[in-house]
This record gives structure tokens, sequence and C-alpha cells, in this order.
């Protein structure tokens, strides 16, 4: 059996059309759809309920509150009872007819098939805004970060297994696949223009998730500050020499403002983002250890 996941926000006029392209798409395979509503402010519980009224394939979860695309992700996983499992976006630019594509590559002995999005239908700004967050994510967290991969692809049971006995906090489910392992491949899939309306990814929120990401997945930050300390403190210890050296030569008579006032600044500013980095490292360690649930279910049908 296939189990078919989609994360729900603002989806109310176009699940009809995802579920009926589903069914289209894989006529003769046994399937599960699990619509997972991240407390979306539209009617999509509504019409979710109204599904899966008309067909029994669909199974519906409705969260508490809005925990987010990833968290909603880890609640369909945890639900899933088939062999192999699909992650794909609600919005339609994940096309329901590259599933076969998926499958059949996966049956060739591959444990993970991703699709890769090689003429993506994005605008103009959510191409740059997702190009600039993937290469700043594989820069501080030393991973390779494809920017044509996202959420959509194949996975067996296995794999998936494996990634929601993974309880942390911070969610983001293309990283855990990757750290899983397994047998991964990926293959070239058409990417759709959006159904309707726009992303719900803005740059804040794409700023804080791959903060999140950042301090989850790597100690990069850390190793930075600890060589910039370095580098500071070489470059005081050089200043220190050349300081020296012109007091014994005499060319110092009153000790320069401008020199101390520099130093404090700049030492000061080194201080306090090195205690940011920290504080932030030991926020998320403090969010962690309270063990609370990483979502919870209003509604289940």
């Amino acid at each position: 059996m296939l189990s078919i996941i989609s994360p729900v926000f603002r989806a109310e006029n176009i699940l009809d059309q995802l579920v009926s392209r589903i069914k289209q798409a894989l006529p003769y395979q046994k399937v599960e759809i699990i619509l997972v509503d991240d407390y979306s402010p539209d009617n999509s519980w509504e019409k979710i309920e109204e599904l899966a009224a008309k067909h029994p394939e669909i199974r519906g979860i409705k969260l508490s509150r809005n925990f987010g695309q990833h968290y909603a992700i880890t609640a369909g996983l945890d639900a899933a009872k088939g062999e192999w499992i699909i992650v794909m976006d609600c919005d339609l630019q994940d096309r329901p007819e590259e599933i076969s594509k998926l499958l059949a590559k996966a049956q060739e002995g591959f444990d993970v098939v991703l699709a890769r999005r090689v003429d993506r239908q994005d605008r103009f700004f959510k191409r740059l805004s997702s190009k600039v967050f993937y290469r700043s994510l594989a820069w501080l967290t030393g991973t390779d970060q494809d920017e044509s991969i996202a959420n959509f692809g194949i996975y067996h049971r296995r794999v998936i297994n494996e990634i929601t006995g993974m309880r942390e906090r911070i969610r983001y489910f293309p990283t855990m696949v990757k750290w899983v392992g397994f047998r991964q491949t990926s293959i070239e899939v058409v990417h759709a223009g959006r159904a309707e309306g726009s992303s719900n990814y803005n740059f804040r929120k794409l700023f804080n998730l791959a903060l999140d990401i950042m301090l989850a997945y790597s100690d990069k930050p850390i190793r930075l500050t600890v060589k910039l300390g370095f580098g500071v403190a070489l470059t005081g210890f050089l200043f220190a020499l050349y300081t020296l050296f012109k007091y014994l030569k005499g060319d110092i008579i009153v000790a320069g403002y401008a020199s101390l006032i520099i130093s404090i600044w700049v030492l000061t500013g080194f201080l306090l983002i090195t205690l940011g980095m920290i504080g932030l490292y030991i926020g998320k360690t403090f969010e962690g250890v309270k063990q609370r649930p990483i979502y919870i279910v209003e509604k289940e049908i």
C-alpha cells in the first residue's frame, strides 16, 4: 500500500483537484491519502471532512494550532501505514502524475527516490530566496543542499521508521532524510505552477527556518566564533607589538584615544556576538529538555 501525505494550509479550493488527480494517477494502486490540516485559517478542515465522507482512502488529521509544514509532515508520517510513503505539497506544484515514475524508480532497489524540479515554475523572488536559503544552509551546516529538491519523493517504510524515531523538537524533513542514509537517488520531474494563491514562506520565515536548522544540525557557528576569536586575538597581539615598537622608538608620547575606543567597540561587539550565539544554542537545548510533544492532534477522521 502507498501512503500519500500532504500537509494542508490555505488549500480549501485545491483539495478536490488534489484527491481527484491522485486517484486518476494511481487507478490500480491501493492507497491511503493522509491530509494534515496545519490549523489552516480557511475552511480546509471542513473540505477534508467532506472528502473523507466521499472517499474511504482519505484520512484527515487536524492539528490544534499552526505548528509548521515539517511538523505537519511528521504527524502524517506517524499515522502512515503503507510500505511506501509519498510526501507532497498540497498546492499541486508537486504533480500527482509523477508518483508512478517515483514508484517505478524505487522498485529498482532504492529506499528513497527524490523528485528533482529541473524547471521550477515559481516567481523570481521565490526562486531567488530559495537559492539563497539552500546555499546558506549548505555553508552553515557543512552539507550538500540541492535547491531543486524539496519534500516531494517516495520513501520506504524502513526509512520512515528511522525518521519517526527521531523525536527532536526542530524538524526539517529533507535534512532528516539525508541524515538517515539508505540507498537514495533522484529523478527529474515536471514542476507545475501554483494552482492558487502564493507561497506561505516569506523571507522572515525562511530565515527563521534556516536558523533553526543550523542550530539543530550543526555546530559550525560555534566553530566560526572560535576562529574569529583567534583572529581578533592575533590582530590584537600584532597591534600590541606594533604599539610597543613605536613606543620604544619614541614616536608615542600620549596614548591614542582613537585606537582605545576602536578596540573597546570591536571587542565588545565580538563578545556580544559570542554570547548571543551561545545563548541561541542554550535556548534550543532548553526547549528540547522540556520534552513537549512535537505536535498536538485536535481532530482525526
